[in-house]
């Protein structure tokens, strides 16, 4: 399987910024996005698949004791991907529950900030802005089948035995004994 696409560059596909300065910190931010056609074919792009259709990324922003910020959100979409197996196009909707921490100052000691063990992989630094569609594309992409198949497909089973005559299951499944057989007749015929 390829590597997940870098969505750090510079004209992302999807990219909806909220700079925290300009939000209150005393309330929660609410957001609802959705692309554009050209922003979805962007996103399929990007994470080399068929295409992405009715995706919605909807939450909010809850603002912390410590200065920081709780992403709640929940993201929505269809994805068509090719079949590893036919190449055929496969749908896959996909619904996940996406939430994370924005704190500051992740290099102090983290003694006075409480966190549980299940939040460890969802904090993050606190920068100055945060692009909710850059955060919708990294979920997306970590969520996509790896290997997505129609239902049925299947491999036949492939046997590869040696060209020296060599029978037996035992035998063919062996990659490497044609070798030996060589090496052997080779060895044979210089004495």
């Amino acid at each position: 399987m390829a590597e997940k696409p870098d969505m750090q560059n510079s004209a992302p596909a999807f990219s909806r910024i909220v700079r925290f300065r300009r939000i209150s910190k005393a309330a929660e931010y609410e957001f609802s996005e959705s692309p554009t056609e050209e922003e979805l074919r962007n996103i399929a792009k990007v994470l080399d698949v068929l295409s992405v259709r009715k995706m919605r990324f909807a939450g909010r922003l809850i603002p912390l004791d410590n200065g920081g910020w709780m992403l709640e959100a929940a993201l929505g979409t269809t994805v068509t991907q090719a079949c590893v197996i036919t190449l055929e196009p496969v749908r896959t909707r996909i619904d996940l529950e996406i939430r994370r921490q924005y704190l500051p100052d992740l290099d102090e000691p983290m003694a006075e900030i409480d966190i549980s063990i299940e939040d460890e992989d969802d904090i993050e630094p606190l920068e100055t802005e945060l692009d909710l569609g850059l955060v919708a594309m990294e979920a997306l992409a970590l969520a996509l089948p790896d290997y997505p198949k129609i239902e049925g497909a299947t491999l036949d089973e492939s046997l590869f035995s040696a060209d020296d005559g060599a029978s037996g299951t035992e035998e063919a499944e062996r990659p490497f004994a044609g070798l030996a057989a060589l090496k052997d007749k080779l060895e044979n015929n210089g004495e």
